[in-house]
């Protein structure tokens, strides 16, 4: 069954571990775990981004609800402390609906109250709407506790967070410390009562499991008490912009459903691919410092990362149609380009300089491109950015950062010790677990194919100049078979650059079969993805090591450290799956009983959409050994985009 429904049967620790997440368009967000229970500190009402996307604010953590019926107090919120559970008020939810917007139905005994979280889309605002859907009236006391603190980080209680309040003639502001913007707090009935307390030592146990600090304190200034007769409602709104003071509750939300529905509006028939849609526009964001449009890797932590982007714009935004967006955000990237690389990640803190430590960041925005011209057919954006296409192949040729440069032989090395260059990246100080310095195989897959695509564009175009790489195709193709063929018949995951092989099985292979150009004959393709099946495989992506090799950790847990070393050594990443079944289609004809043979195998990460985690997103990650609930980021860029992607492009039926 889906998560929607009737969940009071689900028990305390199913229920907790269950999240939502909705956003704004530019960074901001509200989430938490289905019963209202906050459980990490990335959850809030009101997580605000001040330099969109990037610096995030909790600035509203919660709201507090309790119910007055025939004179008996009724506490519906949810904390969890270090060694209790109070107030315990799960206990009345009987229901949970994600879509459109996250909404609790609490039941006490015959009264009724349904709650509705959501956003204004482009705005630091969260709108809490409660509505009595009984046949009785009660009074409802609603309690909002504040924050105002980095995303990362923990509040405790300070002096000189005074959480100033200057109460206007309709609605409130709220100033945390005299550095921080107000919070602007308006409730559509009832009265306030001032009362300044601090709520201590909440604990956030997902915080804990990963091994970091877990206890906060929050601060209340007062409540809202009001009278909700039969039918009616009361709306919070909480906004860092003074003016969405005077908008109507009612007109925002009708305008955030309207939106919601014009995403997927032809996808009536696939509810699932709809959905998806849906859940992946979370991740198309504006970027202040471009003017333009940019992708967040993942919920709850990450920023816009060069890689992510390039490759889960071809599902979120190619694949749907969003011709300006996906445009924008390439040039976003181009815009940044140093040296032939684009950035690999943008910072939270908007004084932070940008990151270029990638080596196959760059070369996927070929693949962008490529899929960009053949869905849209636009010489126009082609031309605009035929001259950084120029450079970054130049730049590639000659060297440039991290000691990235073109072989003798063709091949594309780079790196340096503690610097991990591929998507492989995890590393603590100086020390980088997977290090991968040399040549790797997707990046050697990914230089031929931006060879060819550069080709293309420029016959496209009808620019001779690009002449120059046609013998340097043919020399890649040569050698990536020579070095990169393992007798075992598989894809050596990295040579050296004397051509020693490291023999590892791991999933980076998967692009020579799945993306445009190919380097293998049908039968290596044939031979890889048997290999690749029986040793990576699983329901939920593929391994990132085969589960036999000495270096395979089975188990992603514990703390930072622990984690890290399993991040790309046995874990399971999901956005490899499309990557898989595309090669597993194209070796197979693309027929229609492979088709049905994958609708099948994806019934698993459906079910993990609608049930688990994140409801309504796909994780970041997946125990290497018996993948079961996913971990990592609760929502990721590219685990839904390569979804949508091979869907839309196969004609799958889920």
């Amino acid at each position: 069954m889906k998560v929607s429904g009737n969940i009071s049967k689900l028990s305390f620790e199913d229920l907790s571990s269950k999240e939502w997440i909705i956003t704004n368009g530019i960074g901001g967000y509200a989430s938490s775990s289905v019963i209202g229970l906050n459980s990490r500190r990335y959850h809030g009402i009101l997580i605000a981004s001040k330099n969109p996307p990037a610096d995030r604010m909790v600035m509203v953590s919660k709201v507090e609800e309790k119910m007055i019926l025939n004179n008996r107090e009724y506490q519906l919120s949810t904390n969890q402390y270090a060694d209790t559970i109070y107030p315990d008020g799960y206990r009345y939810i009987t229901h949970f609906n994600r879509s459109p917007f996250p909404q609790i139905l609490y039941e006490v005994h015959e009264a009724a109250l349904q709650k509705t979280v959501f956003m204004v889309h482009e705005s630091n605002t969260s709108i809490v709407e409660y509505t009595n859907t009984s046949n009785i009236g009660f009074q409802l006391w609603l309690n909002p506790l504040y924050a105002g603190r980095g995303y990362h980080s923990l509040l405790h209680e300070r002096e000189n967070y005074e959480y100033q309040s200057n109460i206007n003639s309709n609605y409130q502001s709220v100033q945390p410390h005299t550095s921080l913007d107000p919070v602007f707090f308006r409730h559509t009935a009832g009265f306030f009562a001032e009362g300044r307390t601090w709520n201590k030592q909440l604990k956030y146990v997902i915080d804990e499991e990963r091994g970091h600090d877990c206890t906060e304190d929050v601060f209340s200034n007062g409540y809202v008490s009001c009278m909700l007769a039969p039918g009616a409602t009361v709306s919070l709104i909480f906004s860092m912009d003074e003016r969405m003071m005077n908008a109507s509750p009612a007109q925002l939300k009708a305008e955030e459903l309207q939106r919601l529905r014009s995403l997927a509006a032809k996808y009536t028939a696939d509810s699932f691919l709809r959905d998806l849609i849906v859940a992946g526009d979370q991740f198309i964001v504006q970027r202040k410092s471009t003017n333009g449009y940019t992708i967040i890797a993942g919920y709850h932590w990450f920023t816009d990362w060069g890689r992510d982007s390039m490759i889960a714009v071809r599902g979120l935004c190619i694949a749907t149609g969003k011709q300006e967006i996906a445009a924008s955000i390439i040039k976003t990237f181009l815009e940044y380009l140093e040296d032939g690389v684009i950035p690999n990640r943008f910072p939270d803190d908007a004084d932070e300089l940008r990151e270029y430590i990638t080596i196959d960041a760059t070369l996927w925005l070929f693949v962008a491109v490529y899929d960009y011209d053949l869905k849209f057919n636009d010489d126009a954006f082609l031309q605009s950015v035929f001259s950084k296409l120029t450079e970054i192949i130049q730049c590639h040729i000659r060297g440039t950062k991290n000691n990235i440069r073109m072989l003798e032989n063709g091949l594309i090395a780079g790196g340096t010790g503690g610097i991990p260059l591929t998507w492989m990246d995890a590393r603590i100080g100086e020390y980088a677990f997977t290090p991968r310095s040399g040549c790797a195989v997707e990046v050697n897959v990914l230089w031929y194919n931006a060879l060819k695509i550069y080709e293309y564009v420029a016959k496209r175009l009808e620019i001779s100049e690009a002449v120059f790489v046609q013998q340097l195709v043919a020399k890649v193709k040569q050698q990536f078979i020579l070095s990169f063929w393992n007798p075992d018949l598989y894809l050596n995951d990295l040579v050296s650059e004397n051509n020693e092989p490291d023999s590892s099985m791991r999933p980076n292979q998967v692009y020579a079969l799945s993306l445009p150009f190919s380097l293998l004959s049908e039968e290596q393709e044939r031979k890889v993805l048997e290999n690749m099946t029986k040793y990576l495989y699983t329901p939920f992506g593929l391994r990132t090591l085969d589960e036999y090799n000495y270096q395979f950790k089975p188990i992603y847990e514990g703390d930072v450290w622990a984690r890290d070393a399993a991040y790309h050594q046995g874990t399971v990443w999901p956005f490899l799956l499309p990557e898989y079944f595309i090669a597993y289609l194209k070796v197979h004809g693309h027929s229609e009983e492979a088709k049905r043979y994958v609708e099948g195998e994806l019934a698993s990460l459906k079910k993990h959409f609608y049930e688990n985690e994140c409801i309504h997103g796909i994780s970041e990650i997946f125990d290497g050994s018996e993948p079961r609930e996913g971990k990592g980021c609760i929502h990721q860029a590219w685990s839904v985009s390569n979804l949508i992607m091979l869907i839309m492009k196969e004609g799958l039926k889920l």
